[in-house]
């Protein structure tokens, strides 16, 4: 069962205790999803910070707040990454620059956080439309997406500094008075670090590890066979095994929880749920990405949630066509259609997608 022990959240510019030394603090994201969490562990000479928030006046001056009340004034020592969204790294380079901190992130995620924030675009590039195009984006929508201008990482991100501390799957690393041992998730975002404490139970999740909201697993015009289902099925399987009905997960989202080996399997199964729903729809009649919201969604998927939904369409397609389940079947309006083919693929085979 899940469990969630600070069932309130904390006020802005205030923090929970959740563990000795261990501070549960918020930052607001102008979104559906409207918060971010963020950690602070207390060294004994400072803290380390975990995740940030967006860079925005309003973030640095709830961070100022922060600093000034809950963590006493106390320098930062280090500011982690868990991965490279803009929500988590946003104002890393801030505490860098302010306090000399250092930084510690996964080699993929921090070449990935850089190379965003240096890669501005003035407008969607030709890939970007046409990748839009072949998922089933409507043909009003992908005007308008066209001639707008795009979200760029440098929008909220402050810059991030030239060096850090590479973090890697199965390193013991110290920090918050305690040890932990560093697990590396795929799927939401490559090389999503989390963190599993060898001296109590706690873990540090970020975005890999939520209890009541599934990580959005996207793909994205810089891959577009990308198949981050699968790698994000394969991630939980294998962080299966480090986890324990008592760790307490502390979030990138939603509440602090407990349950976690319920809750991996919880997101795996939804996870085949869903494709085996896609499967027995595609053998009735191909679709489009795009065509199968209402089987991945069961809601309406409104402009403001559309590209999201619209990458993690993508990646189930994706997933389905790598196992052999799927096939590309022509096109409609420039979209690609997916249906099965062969019957040894049908709906009641015993084949399923891994």
């Amino acid at each position: 069962m899940i469990r969630n022990p600070f069932p309130a959240p904390p006020v802005e510019g205030q923090a929970v205790s959740v563990a000795p030394g261990v501070l549960w603090m918020r930052l607001p994201l102008p979104m559906a999803l409207d918060h971010v969490n963020v950690y602070a562990l207390d060294d004994g000479d400072g803290w380390t910070i975990v995740d940030t928030g967006f860079d925005t006046k309003r973030a640095r001056d709830i961070w100022a707040a922060l600093r000034d009340g809950p963590l006493q004034g106390g320098r930062i020592n280090r500011v982690i990454g868990t991965h490279h969204h803009p929500d988590h790294v946003g104002l890393l380079g801030w505490f860098m620059q302010s306090d000399n901190a250092d930084l510690m992130m996964s080699r993929t995620a921090w070449l990935t956080a850089r190379m965003l924030t240096l890669d501005e675009q003035p407008a969607a590039s030709d890939q970007q439309v046409e990748f839009w195009r072949k998922a089933g984006m409507p043909a009003d929508m992908l005007e308008r997406r066209a001639a707008a201008r795009p979200f760029n990482f440098a929008d909220v991100v402050h810059p991030l500094p030239v060096g850090f501390t590479r973090l890697s799957e199965g390193d013991v690393v110290e920090f918050g008075q305690r040890r932990w041992r560093v697990a590396m998730g795929h799927g939401h975002a490559p090389c999503h670090a989390t963190f599993w404490s060898q001296d109590d139970d706690l873990v540090i999740g970020g975005d890999q590890l939520l209890a009541s909201i599934s990580p959005n697993l996207g793909v994205y015009p810089t891959e577009p066979a990308a198949d981050p289902v699968g790698e994000w099925l394969e991630s939980c399987v294998r962080l299966s095994g480090l986890a324990r009905d008592e760790q307490l997960v502390l979030a990138g989202h939603k509440l602090p929880f407990t349950g976690l080996p319920f809750r991996l399997r919880q997101m795996t199964d939804n996870h085949h749920a869903a494709l085996n729903r896609l499967t027995a729809a595609l053998t009735v009649a191909p679709r489009t990405a795009v065509g199968c919201f209402d089987l991945l969604f069961k809601r309406r998927i409104g402009e403001g949630e559309f590209g999201l939904a619209l990458v993690e369409a993508v990646a189930h397609v994706n997933h389905l066509h790598r196992a052999g389940v799927i096939a590309p079947l022509g096109e409609s309006d420039g979209a690609t259609l997916w249906g099965v083919t062969g019957a040894e693929t049908s709906a009641n085979s015993e084949k399923k997608p891994t």
